[in-house]
């Protein structure tokens, strides 16, 4: 399973938070990640995919399947 399946929504970060862009993937509940411009989210995102699959798999915990579709932010 490539980690790039997975849809990933970017959003910008408010300046109160620092600014920036917050990348989170649906598909995987608490998977986040940030940048300074949106691209450097996406990459920045990929090593937390990475991560959280490593982890639920150590902890013995599924891991969800990419959905097909990308969830859109509200």
């Amino acid at each position: 399973m490539s980690k790039l399946e997975y849809p990933v929504v970017v959003e910008p970060l408010p300046a109160e938070e620092g600014g920036g862009f917050l990348a989170t993937v649906p598909d995987l509940p608490g998977c986040m990640s940030d940048g300074a411009t949106p691209e450097e989210a996406v990459s920045n995102i990929q090593d937390a995919i990475m991560t959280w699959i490593e982890a639920a798999q150590d902890l013995g915990h599924p891991v969800p399947k990419p959905s097909r579709h990308l969830a859109l932010a509200s």
